[in-house]
């Protein structure tokens, strides 16, 4: 009975995976994981993007140019974490996707290798892993009902005069692009606080796994580095509000 109930478990988060999976069509993966100390050493995050790619996702490293819209708005990606839980003689990695505010929505079981040389065994428990991903079948279908893989709200929208169409209605407006203020960056826990000139607090903003993007603290957004300048992506009430910053780290 108990393994049936679990089978059942399985079958109804893989189910619930698949569809929250299929509303991305983009997925990043970090030129860099947290097991080792150089850029794609043993080439553990090029063949994390090959495998993406070759199951239907459209995947970049973090370094890489990615398409506009996916740099106006990291929330129509995916981040792809391969975490590493090896024990003394077996090489084990777990692929985790995870959304735009760091929240986990599939886990791979572990995928396991003996081999002794570290580039094989990686290479062989990352490919194992993602046989679970690849049993999610994905197939890109984007819900118009979510926000945060909606084409359309990746493009700021500059409106002189924004006209309410009813109480629910959103508006995007583009704010300080031509000459964008400066803040300067304090070190805080998991992040920076970024100061005026004043000085007085305007943004805390908290690391992701992702390069140059910050989540921002208590305003449901996004920090996101484009160019040589940062983009403050958040909502107040019903605006999205869109601020070009420099930031002195």
């Amino acid at each position: 009975m108990k393994k049936i109930f679990l089978l059942l478990l399985i079958v109804v988060t893989s189910t619930f995976a698949q569809k929250k999976v299929n509303n991305y069509n983009y997925v990043i993966i970090p030129n860099k994981f947290d097991f080792v100390n150089n850029i794609d050493k043993y080439q553990t995050s090029s063949l994390t993007k090959f495998l993406f790619n070759k199951n239907g996702f459209k995947a970049y490293l973090s370094n890489e140019k990615l398409p506009n819209d996916v740099a106006m708005n990291r929330c129509l990606a995916l981040t792809a974490v391969v975490k590493d839980d090896s024990s003394m003689f077996t090489t084990k990695s777990i692929i985790e996707l995870r959304d735009c505010y760091n929240n986990v929505i599939f886990t791979s079981s572990t995928g396991k290798s003996k081999q002794k040389e570290y580039k094989k065994a990686y290479h062989e428990s990352i490919r194992n892993a993602f046989k679970y991903v690849a049993a999610l079948k994905y197939k890109y279908n984007p819900s118009k009902n979510d926000l945060t893989v909606n084409k359309t709200e990746s493009i700021p929208v500059v409106l002189e005069t924004p006209k309410i169409i009813n109480t629910k209605a959103i508006v995007t407006k583009k704010v300080n692009s031509d000459f964008p203020k400066t803040l300067y960056a304090q070190a805080i826990t998991n992040g920076f606080q970024l100061v005026n000139t004043k000085p007085e607090v305007v943004f805390q903003i908290l690391k992701t796994n992702v390069k140059d993007v910050f989540v921002i603290k208590d305003k449901n957004g996004l920090m996101y580095k484009s160019g040589n300048n940062w983009i403050a992506e958040y909502f107040n009430n019903d605006k999205r509000l869109v601020e070009n910053y420099q930031i002195k780290f």
